[in-house]
């Protein structure tokens, strides 16, 4: 199968990229084309026109123009992670950051600016070289971008806040083709927006960030029985609401490999006296006998994987969830739907938003719903086949309908899920008005709506728009 030749488009942007791009164009048919268009979520199956694996800002800048030039849908890859594939598409074109990976660390001036295409695993092992930190999420493979522009949850969020809360600026390409570096004094409207706004506003092909210095951590699992999870809660809840902001603690449920399922917490203490945080932790380790217990003093390159092996590329997931009051009846329910569990793969997920990713003003930035001391539930169905899709979501879909009883509205917009549209105003609360104006001022024809979309306020369609681009443009 190769590109569809015999559509007009096609052959006249295949032309123009191949003409003007350094990057690599994978079409149909070529031998790696099924291994560039896989995702994270094995349940996303899609099929682009082609792939330009991008090297540059210029090349992203010629694919979007050439795109919409002639009136092509695109997707952006960077790591390619989200739940909801939406880094890929179907007959349209993926720009493909992937191979953007350069990074380049001030260890004097603690910075470090990484290109779209990194992990964050990369990002963390590349900045601890140097003893230094980043605030940054729980798995290893998730894009740097993508967790950056959707705020960025994680270990450290207690004491040094979200990822985007230490972005001094980006490089991003726009729907008109302008290369902007933003900051809080350049374009500083836009560098607000991006901020939590996700992809809405251009191609982010590089991000610059402040980093701390980060020595060991103490962080580790600690799991038990299911038949003691209402005694795990109880001490979870006290834990977690006289935290000091160096300590960060997750409930889960998972199924350890060749064990039975388990409830347990995951941690992470940063301060500098690990003696101090093994007695503030203490308590978390007298719910019974646990089944395992990893908490050790480690690096944080180590922390950031502690998670992976239940977000393994391939598997099949479907997400749900959101802000929730963890009240007695709300536990209840979801010891319900833990036992109920359609497969042994599925996870759910507590975690607790404090500290100083909950003091900072929810109108600072794009993002607003994390801005408070909460709890976000993160409803994970997880299988390995496609025979019975349907039953693992309903399970999912089912489970989060009756949370809603105890769902406070909003929620973490990296986590709202595969089918999650509809909540996007109340994930942005007080600050979707502005964004949707910014939308409507930089993308009016919503060429960057492969995410979850803000729309501009009066979408433009872009089959009547006029060519945007001319031959000098495509000048490099």
């Amino acid at each position: 199968m190769g590109i569809p030749m015999q559509i007009e488009a096609f052959r006249a942007t295949f032309e123009v990229l191949q003409t003007h791009t350094r990057g690599t164009i994978i079409l149909p048919g070529d031998d790696n084309y099924h291994a560039a268009r896989q995702v994270w979520n094995g349940m996303i199956d899609k099929y682009p026109a082609f792939i330009v694996r991008c090297t540059c800002s210029e090349d992203v800048r010629i694919a979007i123009l050439s795109a919409q030039h002639h009136h092509i849908p695109i997707a952006i890859r960077g790591g390619g992670h989200s739940a909801s594939g939406s880094s890929i598409c179907n007959q349209g074109i993926v720009i493909d950051l992937s191979a953007m990976q350069a990074i380049q660390i001030d260890p004097l001036m603690r910075t470090i600016r990484a290109e779209a295409g990194l992990t964050i695993g990369q990002v963390i092992r590349a900045t601890q070289a140097y003893g230094l930190g980043l605030t940054i999420g729980t798995v290893s493979g998730t894009g740097i971008a993508g967790l950056t522009l959707g705020g960025g949850i994680g270990w450290l969020m207690g004491k040094h806040g979200l990822t985007v809360d230490h972005l001094l600026e980006a490089q991003l390409i726009t729907a008109d083709g302008r290369i902007l570096t933003v900051n809080a004094n350049k374009d500083a409207d836009l560098f607000w927006a991006i901020r939590g706004g996700g992809g809405n506003f251009g191609v982010v092909t590089s991000l610059t960030f402040r980093l701390f210095p980060l020595g060991q951590v103490l962080a580790g699992l600690v799991l038990y029985p299911l038949e003691q999870a209402n005694a795990v809660f109880d001490m979870y809840r006290r834990v977690t609401q006289a935290a000091p902001d160096e300590l960060t603690v997750y409930a889960a449920f998972v199924c350890p490999p060749d064990e039975p399922p388990a409830v347990g917490m995951a941690l992470c203490y940063c301060g500098t006296d690990l003696q101090e945080g093994a007695r503030i932790i203490a308590p978390l380790r007298t719910c019974g006998q646990p089944l395992l217990d990893t908490i050790h003093a480690q690096s944080y390159a180590q922390t950031s994987t502690m998670l992976d092996a239940g977000a393994q590329d391939g598997w099949r997931y479907y997400q749900k969830g959101g802000n929730i009051m963890l009240s007695d009846a709300a536990i209840e329910t979801i010891l319900q739907y833990a036992t109920a569990r359609t497969s042994p793969l599925s996870q759910i997920l507590i975690q607790h938003i404090h500290g100083a990713a909950s003091r900072v003003s929810p109108t600072a930035m794009g993002t607003s719903e994390l801005r408070s001391d909460h709890y976000n539930l993160l409803i994970v169905a997880t299988w390995t086949d496609g025979h019975d899709d349907a039953i693992h979501r309903n399970w999912a879909q089912t489970f989060w309908q009756q949370m809603q009883p105890f769902a406070t509205g909003g929620g973490y917009i990296n986590f709202l899920g595969n089918d999650a549209q509809k909540s996007i105003a109340r994930a942005y609360g007080e600050n979707y008005e502005r964004l949707i104006a910014l939308k409507t001022r930089y993308d009016p024809h919503n060429i960057f709506h492969q995410n979850y979309n803000i729309s501009p306020a009066v979408p433009l369609s872009t089959s009547k728009q006029e060519p945007i681009y001319t031959r000098k443009d495509l000048q490099t």
